[in-house]
């Protein structure tokens, strides 16, 4: 297996379910599953996840009340609620995990410290990394690449509803045509939705490739690093 370090990004409204808000713990449940089939497999798991299940910082800030960078903190901190509800779960399956968090916050987890990070997953923990970079106007996704980096991963998995990449969405056009490999400056195209686009960039400038796949097919995560990739789109 080639990959032996990866990071998982995960939305925060792949946790809510049909409910469209909230967390659904039977999502939960299988996302912690298939968290753990990688532990087992031998490879140490990063974990990023969004916060949109229960608030985004451009949403929060629409109507001009709250400031953007209130209504990025207020994401940021969605973030960690969904942070310790995948930490309780990673460890109702048997796990060892580890959550920190860009903003101190010690009594929930411990700070983002990189080489302490690197510890927790050398010796086989799921690391979660919480409220984002600690900064407004960056996003999850950039969050996600930024740690991944960090860590030295070896990929940086985006785990969401549909299979891969495609020229335009296909939950509107039939016609859609899936994009099994592209490169950086692909993604970066307008209207190829991988990342956002400091994210692609920033994964381009460190040779970090990005997988997109389906989150709801079960094992699919293993197969994927088991060089199974019929379910997936990578960009690279």
């Amino acid at each position: 297996m080639a990959n032996k370090r990866v990071l998982v990004k995960f939305s925060g409204e792949a946790l809510a379910g049909e409910a469209g808000h909230g967390i659904d713990t039977q999502i939960l449940k299988y996302i912690a599953e298939e968290i753990k089939s990688l532990v087992n497999a031998g490879i140490e798991v990063g974990i990023v996840i969004g916060g949109g299940n229960i608030i985004r910082g451009v949403t929060a800030a629409e109507d001009g009340i709250i400031k953007r960078t209130s209504g990025d903190y207020m994401g940021m901190l969605a973030t960690v609620i969904n942070g310790v509800a995948m930490q309780e779960a990673c460890e109702h399956t048997g796990l060892q995990v580890r959550m920190q968090t860009a903003i101190k916050m010690e009594q929930i987890a411990e700070p983002y410290i990189n080489r302490k990070a690197t510890r927790h997953l050398e010796k086989g923990r799921v690391v979660i990394f919480a409220a984002g970079t600690g900064n407004p106007f960056f996003t999850t996704d950039t969050a996600a690449t930024l740690r991944a980096v960090e860590i030295g991963a070896e990929v940086i998995i985006k785990a969401t509803k549909v299979d891969g990449v495609y020229d335009k969405d296909p939950a509107k056009y039939n016609d859609a045509v899936k994009l099994n490999e592209l490169t950086y400056d692909q993604a970066l195209q307008d209207h190829i939705k991988v990342m956002d686009d400091t994210s692609i960039a920033l994964a381009k400038d460190n040779k970090l490739p990005i997988i997109v796949c389906d989150m709801s097919i079960k094992g699919n995560l293993l197969d994927i690093l088991n060089g199974n990739m019929n379910n997936c789109s990578i960009v690279r």
